[in-house]
């Protein structure tokens, strides 16, 4: 009886400690950077599919399932859905990403958290030039041309995809860290992952990319986002960006 009774002991303290543990601030660290490593070999793995043409099959599979069979130049559907698309996906176009850039250094300007302010205009420019970067690296032919978006760049990883993450999951995970109420940290965080989402969708749903460039763009832009989040923090340590005050 005794036994048991110090093994239920035992039990209860080992729960306690794990709880405390998982609160601490460090072990969203620790989480945080095993993301990081798992984001990067994701990426790498995908990179030398893509580059060894073993996810051609599902590319072209995928994206002719979305055109319209009477024109394949036009997406799957009405064309107002069309329309709808190319409205989401200007979402994650340079102007409107710099646009909004710009809105959340001006909110932090207002509140003078001028470290944060500074973190996000560095944050940000360092993500395109990475994604500048990888476009010219892999080089990768785009889609077949559709009419209606004009379209430059290389294809890997997707421009729109990753931009979109770096720009809308660092700014949420920032405004997440400075915001001390947990509700609206969760709303952040839930608002720029669904424009991320669907800004990513709309690529592959337009024919503009192939479906494992929005995933490396999405990969590449959480690991980013995921830097950014480890940054700030350090940063917070040693006081060179705000803390939230709750």
């Amino acid at each position: 009886m005794a036994l048991r009774l110090k093994r239920e002991q035992d039990g209860h303290r080992l729960r306690e400690q794990l709880r405390q543990f998982a609160r601490h601030e460090l072990a969203h660290v620790l989480v945080v950077a095993l993301l990081v490593v798992v984001g990067v070999w994701g990426f790498i793995e995908l990179a030398g599919d893509v580059l060894e043409g073993d996810t051609k099959a599902f590319d072209h599979w995928l994206l002719n399932a979305l055109r319209s069979p009477e024109d394949s130049a036009w997406p799957l559907g009405p064309r107002w859905l069309a329309e709808i698309g190319r409205d989401i996906t200007a979402l994650g176009s340079s102007v409107v990403l710099a646009l909004v850039t710009i809105a959340v250094i001006g909110f932090l300007l207002l509140q003078r958290k001028y470290g944060a302010m500074w973190f996000v205009v560095v944050s940000t420019i360092g993500g395109g030039l990475l994604s500048h970067l990888l476009k010219e690296l892999f080089a990768r032919e785009r889609p077949a041309p559709v009419p209606f978006i004009w379209v430059s760049s290389p294809s890997f990883p997707s421009g729109h995809a990753m931009l979109s993450a770096v720009v809308y999951l660092a700014l949420g995970i920032l405004l997440a860290r400075i915001e001390p109420r947990p509700l609206l940290k969760v709303y952040f965080l839930a608002v720029m992952m669904a424009l991320t989402f669907l800004v990513g969708l709309s690529r592959v749903y337009l024919g503009v990319h192939y479906p494992t460039d929005v995933l490396a763009g999405w990969t590449v832009g959480l690991v980013w986002a995921l830097l950014c989040w480890l940054a700030a923090w350090y940063l917070q340590r040693r006081g060179a960006v705000e803390r939230d005050h709750g």
